[in-house]
């Protein structure tokens, strides 16, 4: 995925702009910065949920904001998405949720759409909870079923939204163990947004820190290296606030 040139906002209030940054397939990547320095408005956009006032997102070459809404479409399903509350239908089984995007956009069997959420269920840990609904599972279990959810399509890239958020030091770092399994086990490239050290530290290949001051980006490579060596100062003091790492 490249980003060339991208500014974003809403309405009349300017995001960040001109961001410009390579996302490496097979990637462990992580949008960082401080709160409301638009880290999930640029996952919006790269996922084709928000237009860019400027600039394009090119993935594997193809542009995805200029392309036809139709068009878009196809291309956004080369990417799967876990949304910070994991975004369940409560009213859904686990399964059941899983299942949701194969209804939609395939023509599978029931039997081997159940067959795919039972897989998916599997890679996450989650074997056998199929039957269960969100309300009977905790936190970070629902986290898990959100990213077996994102994977029901067999996407190219994996997106996640602040993954640790609300979540136990424990269960956050197993998210964080689960990523990078998933990455070594299918080669799906992963970008993660999230402020939380431990976890950029333990999963980021490549990474890009985004200034709610300056409205744009200040670093962009691995953010351990960052932290020793990065000639911005905003940057350095971001990676080493506090104890974590």
């Amino acid at each position: 995925m490249r980003i060339e040139g991208i500014t974003l906002g809403y309405g009349d209030t300017l995001v960040q702009q001109d961001l410009s940054f390579d996302i490496r397939c097979g990637d462990v990547f992580v949008i960082m910065g401080g709160s409301g320095c638009g880290k999930s408005t640029l996952m919006r956009c790269l996922t084709g949920l928000l237009a860019p006032w400027a600039g394009r997102v090119l993935l594997q070459g193809e542009s995805l904001w200029e392309r036809a809404p139709a068009g878009r479409s196809v291309l956004m399903r080369r990417n799967g998405v876990m949304y910070q509350s994991g975004a369940l239908w409560s009213s859904m089984t686990l399964e059941e949720n899983i299942c949701l995007p194969l209804e939609q956009y395939t023509e599978l069997a029931p039997e081997q759409m159940r067959a795919i959420a039972e897989y998916k269920l599997a890679l996450v840990g989650l074997a056998g909870y199929g039957d269960y609904y969100p309300s009977e599972i905790s936190g970070g279990m629902r986290k898990r079923v959100g990213v077996a959810r994102a994977m029901a399509l067999d996407p190219d890239t994996l997106f996640f939204d602040e993954p640790s958020a609300g979540l136990d030091p424990i269960s956050a770092r197993r998210l964080d163990e689960l990523i990078l399994e998933l990455r070594d086990s299918l080669g799906t490239t992963m970008v993660v947004v999230t402020h939380e050290l431990d976890s950029i530290f333990t999963i980021a290949d490549d990474s890009v820190f985004l200034d709610a001051e300056t409205k744009t980006m200040l670093a962009t490579g691995n953010p351990r290296e960052l932290r020793a060596a990065s000639p911005v100062v905003r940057v350095r003091a971001f990676l080493n606030r506090g104890d974590a790492g």
